[in-house]
């Protein structure tokens, strides 16, 4: 059997604030396959940032276990956490998280360049995919919401991830685009191979992946 891009189990999480204990997360485990996708839905405050972050070794948890392409980062140093993270995963944000001083072309290649895996051909090829080759040389306010998506679509894709970890990627944008923008990043994930996890409020998005995990207060429940 093939190692998985994910593997979690029994993942704990618990807040203490103000001298009060907030359960976040309780015994949530999923594995995620290379090159599949996995749609995280769940109503505010029923734990789906909090378990992207643990998986992107933002945080850490307070129970369980976090296995990444074979490796357990629960217990790894901040140095070597990083390092992974930079290496292995990639994220995509709603709010597009570009670099303001930075071009569409160095945004682009802003994460594979500080992994040391940066591929002039394949970035070159992604812009043309993505309809941003027109744009190299423009600032991220002066172009669309749809294509700064895309710029940061393609920025997380040239890293060629183990794992895609998206927030609400298509948030911001109209449905139109938005059903533009999460064809070509499904598309984009078929090819590399990768895995995505992505945290969505959208049934109809959260139909196009192939399998769904619902969070209800912390756990794992029915839609």
């Amino acid at each position: 059997m093939s190692t998985p891009a994910l593997s979690i189990s029994h993942l704990q999480k618990t807040y203490h604030r103000a001298g009060t204990r907030i359960p976040v997360l309780s015994d949530v485990s999923l594995t995620l396959d290379f090159g599949q996708s996995l749609a995280l839905t769940g109503e505010s405050g029923s734990g789906k940032s909090t378990l992207l972050h643990l998986i992107a070794g933002l945080d850490r948890p307070d129970g369980g276990k976090i296995v990444l392409s074979g490796q357990d980062i629960c217990d790894l140093p901040d140095r070597a956490l990083a390092r992974l993270r930079r290496q292995k995963v990639a994220l995509i944000f709603q709010q597009f998280n570009l670099i303001p001083s930075l071009n569409v072309s160095d945004n682009l290649a802003m994460h594979a360049r500080l992994a040391s895996r940066y591929d002039a051909d394949w970035t070159r090829a992604l812009a043309d995919r993505l309809g941003l080759a027109g744009l190299a040389e423009r600032m991220p306010d002066q172009i669309s919401g749809g294509q700064r998506q895309r710029v940061a679509i393609g920025r997380a894709m040239a890293l060629r991830p183990d794992l895609l970890l998206a927030d609400e990627p298509t948030g911001n944008l109209d449905e139109e685009t938005a059903d533009q923008v999460m064809a070509e990043l499904l598309g984009l994930v078929e090819d590399i191979g990768c895995a995505l996890l992505m945290v969505t409020h959208s049934t109809r998005l959260a139909n196009r992946l192939e399998a769904r995990l619902h969070l209800s207060h912390g756990q794992v429940a029915l839609p």
